[in-house]
């Protein structure tokens, strides 16, 4: 496949990262570009894939009125431990949150593996297969396993519907192979990359056109 001009398709990104900045979301962007596998404990992967889990084909607007109340219900994410140990009052209040049972069930699941397991365990296990061991967890599918993984600090693509459709306005074969070499020409991290366009999709109706020519939409 022929690809876009590398300039056009360098300066609609950065013409698109520049907007987010200068609409307040800079601190996004900036805990993307900082996260760091090596530092990830076991509260922040506890948090991150309920996270995850609970965004799965649900709005993120939906998700962040609701977590701050199951963060208090799964005992802050301060361990697995002590969300296995008080399982089933947990589940009673989570459920009294979010009902559903599924993915109520499947981060009380993932707890339980972490408990029984070790979180350094499962951490080797995460580095060593990354992507295709989080596919593995409870209600964590192909997709689902990338945003876990973005989310943990590995630098990869979630091949989110947005991003996709941007791959096909702009000529590439798949949101990866976009945000790869974007990054390779701008320095920015493919996570980092995938993080801006997502996030220009969900602010601007017509973010495809950006990708249809040298000058994008009309400002």
């Amino acid at each position: 496949m022929k690809y876009p001009d590398a300039d056009q398709l360098v300066r609609s990104y950065l013409d698109i990262k520049r907007r987010l900045l200068d609409s307040g979301w800079a601190d996004e962007i900036d805990w993307q570009d900082d996260l760091d596998f090596q530092e990830v404990t076991e509260s922040d992967f506890l948090r991150e894939t309920a996270w995850v889990v609970l965004s799965a084909g649900m709005a993120e607007r939906v998700i962040q009125v609701k977590f701050p109340m199951i963060t208090e219900a799964f005992c802050d994410w301060s361990s697995a431990d002590a969300i296995v140990r008080d399982r089933l009052a947990i589940r009673r209040k989570a459920l009294t949150v979010f009902n559903h049972e599924a993915k109520i069930g499947s981060i009380l699941e993932i707890a339980w593996m972490v408990s029984k397991s070790g979180f350094p365990r499962v951490k080797e296990c995460i580095a060593r297969e990354r992507e295709q061991f989080l596919a593995k967890l409870p209600y964590v599918g192909p997709v689902t396993a990338l945003h876990l993984a973005k989310n943990l600090g590995l630098d990869v693509v979630k091949p989110d519907r947005h991003l996709v459709r941007i791959a096909e306005t702009a000529g590439y074969d798949s949101a990866a192979a976009l945000c790869s070499r974007i990054a390779d020409i701008v320095g920015d991290r493919v996570s980092v990359v995938d993080l801006v366009l997502w996030r220009f999709a969900t602010q601007e109706r017509r973010y495809r056109d950006y990708f249809l020519s040298p000058i994008g939409i009309d400002r």
